[in-house]
Order: structure tokens, then C-alpha cells, then sequence
């Protein structure tokens, strides 16, 4: 079929950007080609979008995908609102087969074909941000200017960092070298040799409830640019968000030229289990997996034939020893504990503070003040109720408001969870973080019979305020804790040198992410694509980093021609 998109339009139209982002990756600086700011898409970008959004729902979501054996529908905004929209259901014996028939035009297409046609698609995704900030808020809980934020610019920010690395890894071997040795007072023997990066085969990408695009776009799209097909399975309760990024994905690359069939929706029924049948399958090469440690594990475990990279549960942990910014830390701590209700798999849970408290420049604050003044700070941050829900969003699940409830019997509660009702959505459910407070001490984690409840994940606004005998236990407990379930951050508070040397030194040997003494606008539960690393791939709490070179490098192989030249 004749292209209405050329490779030519395509590369005049994004090269510059992907130019700049291979930069950036190098260098680390911010940058962003998607603006964060609502007004920046246009005066009539949000009526719009929010009408864009209120038609989808109650229909039926046409892909027009091979194999589809029936239509399956159920999820419920947590803010109250039942989208009732319909998806194709897939039979694999069909749309697998269907997926792989495109993957040879894919793979002519050349590392730069295939990553210009990935940043047509990003470039359609962000002229509709407004959209899929409606779908995002209300499959995931999001409040409305996270979702535009998190949901839109830096997930897509995310994808297009995923496509910078794939693109770096596949250029990194020239296409054809002229191979020349010599044989003495022979002829030399002399080689063309051509290079060809090659796909794995189909991937499989399982995406998760809390951060839809924001999770789904570094897999997808890394995936996609490495000539791979994309088969997505959405979790049942955030399929919008992703079948609207497959449907603009299948525009574009049918524009292109390309099979469309390269990328899918593999939307499940109550109860299927279909992320299990599908992963064990022989035509999944790659998976791509957010979520519980517990379905992580197996899929490790038992999807053998595939590339697997997960992203798990871990225990984040802040170290509190001292500071010269007691105010800013306070609003610093209070600000990551309540954004997005904690459901955050880097919002921080553990905060170890010292028995005998803290040297600050307000003075030296004992223990009890210390955990008191931050039960206060996150008290006066969601002070106004109306103000608040744009900080807490709504729970996902039942789940989350579960643990809150159960958190009481784990120990003296600090700060109690109080209800909070939506000014706009009545049928939200709507919590306030608890913090509780903990036993730190050795023998209550180092080699008990019975684990302290801080150190399994707790999902959700539930914090411990953990008693330590000093700084060194501190850090032995950071390191046991890293060591054994894993953390996607690490936070630290401290002006010691010596102090921050160990916490440093833990978490290098642990592989874990750290931020110090953050007291303004950066918070440790918040990174930048291009520039920081989410997760290490190096503590059970991710096998694999957003975004590095071993993200992609898996995902394609080198095929080697040799002919005489």
C-alpha cells in the first residue's frame, strides 16, 4: 500500500528532536519537547479533550485488530464514574501469528525508519494530552493535574527516552563494513560484511494500574523501535489510557506503510488471568511487567523463553539524621508522603529517625518532636480539603484503603487518616496519609523470629516513623532493607560528611537510587526522563532501570552477512 507518511516527511519533521534527545542522555541536562503547562496546547485543548474523552465512554473501542473473539468491558473510574467502554478480546492463535507477519518490512525499515515512525506516534499522543489526562484520572485515581503531567508529557517524555537508547544501541554497529586481510605476497581476502539489528520476536507489555502510560510508554515504544511487535495487556481496571496509544500507534504506522498489526490490545475478562497464559507462550519473546512482587517473581521464574523486565514492590526508605533546613525538610517529607495517596512505587514508607532526635538549625528536636512536627507539616498541607484532593487523587483500589485501615494495629499512630469528600466526585474515596510510629532497634529486624510490619511494602499513604539507636543502625537497617526487599529510592537527610559518606556508600553497594537533603521543589518520589534513572535494575525491587542501555540492548540481536567483495 503507497505510504501517506514517507520516511523523508517523517525524518525532516523529528529528526531534530531525536538529535536533541540523544544529546540530552549524554549530558543529563532537563529537556523536554512536551510542555507540562495545561494552557500550552491551546486555547481550546481542554474543553476539547474533555469532550474528546466523555465520547469514548459507554462505547465500544474499535481497533479493527485481527482475532477478536468477543468484547469485554468493567472498568470503574475511583473517582465514581462507570466508563462502560467495550474492547476487542483477542484469540492469540490469530492476532499472534497476525503480529509477527509484519515484522520483516518492520525490520528493512532501519534503526532510524522505525524510530521516526515512534516519534509520530509520541508527537500525536501529546496533540491529544488533555485526552488521555481524562483517561488516566479516571482509570487510575490520579487527580486531574498529575495525570496531565505524569500521564502526558513525562510518560511520553519516558518513551521518547526509551527510543534514544534503542536508537543509540542499534547505531552503535555500522550497517556495512569493507573488510580487508591481508595474506602476504597473496591477494588480500577481502569481505563485505552487512549488519542488520533483528528483532526478538513479539513482546508482551503488562501494564500496571497506577501509571498506565507513564510505566507502558518506556516498554512499548522501546520495544517498537527495536523492531519488535507490541502486544499490550492492560491491567482490566486501566485499559483506556493504553487503547487509545494503540490506536493512534496503529494509525500511524498503517500511514507509514507499516502492518499496523504490530501493535495490539490483548484486553482480558474478569478473572481470565490472560498476562499468564499469554506470557509462557513461545511467540512472547519480551515482556515488559509492573506490578506485585508476587506475578513479577513467577514471571521470572517461569517465562523462560522470554526477555524479562520487571519493575516490583520494594521499601522505600528516608534516613533523617540531621539538617539545616528543618522547616523545608518537613514540607519536603510531607508533600512525597501525601502526593497521589502515596501509590507511588517510589513514595518514601520507612523514615528512620534516631531515639535520642536530631540536630537541626531550629535546634536539637528529639524523636517524638520530630515525627510531631511532620504529622503537623502534612496536616497544614492538606489543611483545605477542596485543595487537598489535587494533592491525594483517589485510591485505586480497595486494597489501598485496607491498609490504611489495618495500619492502627501496627504500632502508635502519629498521624490518623481522616476521609476527605471529593468537591467534584462525591463517589471518590479519598484518604489522608497515617504515619505510624516503629521499633527500629536490632533485634526487631536483624534475625527476629517475627518481621517488623515496616519491612514489607506497604502500598498506599502509610508511613513508619522508625526509631533507630543512631546513625550506624540506621544505615545497617537501610541496607537490610534494600538488600532483602528492594527499594526504587532512597532518601537522606544529614549534614555530616561521615554520615553521608555511609548512607552513600550503602546504597552504592545495594544499588539503590539516592537523594539528599531535598528541602525545595524536587522530591525523591519524582525523577526526569533523560536524566534520572527510575529504579537501578540491581535491588529486588526492579530487574531493569527507566531508561539505560541494558533496557534496550536485549530487545534486538545482530544479524552478520559476510559476501566476498
Amino acid at each position: 500500500m503507497a505510504a501517506a507518511l514517507s520516511a523523508q516527511q517523517l525524518s525532516e519533521k523529528h529528526r531534530s528532536t531525536l538529535d536533541q534527545a540523544l544529546e540530552t542522555i549524554h549530558t543529563r541536562a532537563y529537556w523536554s519537547p512536551h510542555p507540562e503547562h495545561p494552557k500550552a496546547y491551546g486555547d481550546s485543548a481542554a474543553g476539547d479533550g474533555k469532550a474528546a474523552f466523555e465520547a469514548l465512554l459507554g462505547s465500544r473501542f474499535q481497533l479493527d485488530q485481527p482475532g477478536t473473539d468477543g468484547w469485554v468491558d468493567g472498568e470503574v473510574s475511583p473517582y465514581g464514574i462507570e466508563l462502560g467502554v467495550e474492547y476487542p478480546h483477542p484469540d492469540p492463535e490469530v492476532l499472534l501469528p497476525a503480529m509477527r507477519a509484519g515484522m520483516g518490512t518492520w525490520r528493512r525499515a532501519g534503526a532510524e525508519g522505525r524510530a521516526m515512525v515512534c516519534l509520530e506516534i509520541l508527537a500525536r499522543i501529546s496533540a491529544r494530552t488533555h485526552e488521555f489526562a481524562h483517561a488516566v484520572m479516571h482509570t487510575s485515581g490520579q487527580a486531574f493535574m498529575m495525570a496531565l503531567q505524569a500521564g502526558g508529557p513525562h510518560a511520553q517524555d519516558r518513551g521518547l527516552e526509551a527510543v534514544a537508547y534503542a536508537y543509540a544501541e542499534q547505531v552503535r554497529t555500522p550497517q556495512t563494513a569493507e573488510w580487508s586481510k591481508p595474506q602476504g605476497k597473496r591477494d588480500p581476502v577481502n569481505l563485505t560484511k552487512t549488519f542488520t539489528p533483528v528483532g526478538r520476536g513479539v513482546s508482551l507489555l503488562i501494564g500496571c494500574n497506577t501509571f498506565p502510560t507513564w510505566n507502558g510508554y518506556p516498554g512499548l515504544f522501546a520495544s517498537l523501535a527495536t523492531g519488535n511487535p507490541v502486544l499490550v495487556k492492560p491491567h482490566p481496571r486501566a485499559v483506556l489510557p493504553l487503547a487509545m496509544t494503540i490506536a493512534v500507534a496503529r494509525e500511524v504506522l498503517a500511514e507509514a506503510g507499516f502492518d499496523p498489526n504490530l501493535v495490539a490490545l490483548a484486553a482480558e475478562g474478569p478473572g481470565e488471568g490472560l498476562a499468564k497464559r499469554l506470557a509462557t507462550r513461545p511467540e512472547i519473546r519480551i515482556i515488559d511487567y509492573t506490578g506485585s512482587s508476587a506475578f513479577g517473581d513467577w514471571l521470572e521464574e517461569n517465562a523462560v523463553q522470554a526477555q524479562v523486565f520487571t519493575e516490583k514492590a520494594g521499601v522505600n526508605t528516608v534516613v533523617v539524621e540531621s539538617t539545616d533546613d528543618y522547616r523545608g525538610m518537613l514540607s519536603n517529607l510531607a508533600f512525597s508522603l501525601s502526593l497521589y495517596s502515596g501509590q507511588m512505587c517510589t513514595t518514601p514508607q520507612n523514615l528512620l529517625i534516631p531515639r535520642d532526635g536530631i540536630a537541626t538549625d531550629a535546634g536539637h528536636k528529639g524523636y517524638d518532636e520530630v515525627v510531631s512536627d511532620l504529622a503537623g507539616a502534612v496536616d497544614r498541607l492538606l489543611s483545605d480539603d477542596a485543595k487537598a484532593t489535587a494533592f491525594l487523587g483517589a485510591m485505586v483500589n480497595p486494597q489501598v484503603k485496607e491498609r490504611i485501615e489495618a495500619a492502627s494495629e501496627q504500632g502508635e499512630v502519629a498521624l490518623a487518616s481522616r476521609s476527605i469528600t471529593h468537591p467534584e466526585f462525591p463517589g471518590a474515596t479519598v484518604r489522608t496519609p497515617v504515619l505510624v510510629k516503629a521499633d527500629g532497634a536490632r533485634k526487631q529486624w536483624d534475625g527476629a523470629d517475627t518481621e517488623a510490619p515496616y519491612l514489607s511494602e506497604c502500598f498506599g499513604p502509610v508511613a513508619f516513623a522508625v526509631a533507630v539507636d543512631s546513625a550506624a543502625d540506621a544505615v545497617d537497617l537501610l541496607r537490610h532493607t534494600v538488600h532483602s526487599r528492594g527499594a526504587m529510592t532512597v532518601g537522606a537527610y544529614t549534614v555530616s560528611e561521615e554520615v553521608e559518606r555511609m548512607i552513600e556508600d550503602a546504597c552504592l553497594d545495594e544499588c539503590a537510587q539516592l537523594s539528599l537533603n531535598l528541602t525545595g521543589g524536587v522530591y525523591v518520589n519524582q525523577t526526569a526522563a533523560f536524566s534520572d534513572f527510575h529504579g537501578s535494575g540491581g535491588n529486588p525491587a526492579a530487574n531493569a532501570a527507566l531508561c539505560d542501555g541494558a533496557f534496550v540492548a536485549n530487545r534486538f540481536r545482530t544479524v552478520e552477512v559476510r559476501r566476498p567483495a
